[in-house]
């Protein structure tokens, strides 16, 4: 029973150890002591209670002050990580835009960093300016012939425009706007193809690195390739709309002389029509004067030789006779 206490009470004090080296980070006071910074035992402390990490404070602060960094104090760390911040990877900025002599304090330091953008990155960036390669860019001289251009931004970071600035997104839609502005303003392909370094120079002549969060420090000229023929292809379209157009106008107007020819017939036959009925009338009107004395039976006979000469002309000029009842 003895021993089962006296283990009782090693692991308790065990414990209570690892909860006050825990809660009194003693090793990172005595660190950031040996180094040169001054930083008070009973922050550490309530560093655990306000959920900072006390050690990455402690590092960060001997980072800056080995860096020569003297305005960076320990309010503002804390405030940087507690507002979702890297607070090492913004001392890390801080510390080689000090040695690169780039002018970026604290407070634009972290305002990048909480606005997404990597700050470290940025300045590494400014020192060591990045190529951005432009996907194809297809564009068509005043000639009609396709020219596919692919170039290299050589960019590098502007720390004043990270905040609120354009990213490489916009510099190469700018770009390829520039090349294609460029090579259409050429009067043809092989103006363009001889003299590349024009693109360049009219892109460049735009300040296409405004508003945005780079500086544009070149643009050169990969590779050109000739693509299709587009004047071709438009005049091919343009001619075979024409044919359209001719084909439907060509089918409206026999549409219209069909309709017309058609209305004619009709017409024709309605006055044939007429006609007959008219010569059906003609032998109830001589019957008719017969009775009322208005026509002789010399009259008669001369009319009868009149239709017999008409229709032998008929027949000698072809057209059969029809005979009469």
């Amino acid at each position: 029973m003895i021993e089962i206490t006296s283990v009782a009470v090693i692991i308790i004090v065990v414990v209570l150890i690892i909860l006050v080296l825990y809660l009194v980070p003693f090793l990172l006071w005595f660190n950031a002591l040996v180094s040169g910074v001054n930083i008070n035992l009973i922050q550490l402390i309530l560093m655990r209670f306000r959920k900072v990490p006390p050690g990455i404070i402690v590092r960060a602060m001997i980072e800056a002050h080995k860096a020569g960094i003297k305005n960076i104090k320990r309010d503002e760390l804390e405030a940087h990580f507690l507002a979702g911040g890297h607070v090492e990877n913004v001392v890390h900025a801080l510390v080689s835009a000090e040695k690169a002599n780039i002018d970026l304090g604290f407070k634009m330091a972290t305002a990048i960093d909480l606005a997404g953008r990597d700050v470290l990155e940025a300045v590494r960036m400014s020192v060591n300016p990045k190529v951005i390669n432009t996907p194809p860019v297809s564009a068509v001289a005043k000639d009609g012939i396709q020219l596919i251009c692919k170039a290299r931004v050589t960019v590098r970071a502007n720390i004043k425009q990270l905040v609120g600035g354009a990213g490489e997104e916009t510099i190469l839609a700018r770009v390829g706007e520039g090349i294609v502005s460029s090579i259409g303003s050429s009067h043809s392909h092989k103006t363009v193809l001889e003299n590349p370094d024009n693109i360049s120079k009219v892109v460049l002549e735009k300040g296409l690195d405004a508003g945005t969060a780079f500086e544009i420090l070149s643009i050169d000229i990969a590779d050109i390739d000739i693509g299709k023929n587009i004047g071709a292809y438009l005049q091919m379209d343009q001619a075979e709309a024409d044919k359209n157009i001719a084909q439907a106008k060509a089918e409206e107007r026999r549409a219209m002389a069909v309709a017309s020819e058609q209305e004619f017939v009709a017409k024709a036959q309605e006055a044939r029509a007429i006609v007959l009925e008219a010569e059906a009338e003609i032998p109830l009107a001589m019957a008719e004067a017969f009775r009322s004395g208005n026509l002789g039976i010399m009259d008669y006979m001369k009319y009868k030789n009149i239709d017999a000469d008409t229709h032998m002309r008929d027949s000698i000029g072809g057209e059969r006779p029809k005979k009469k009842e």
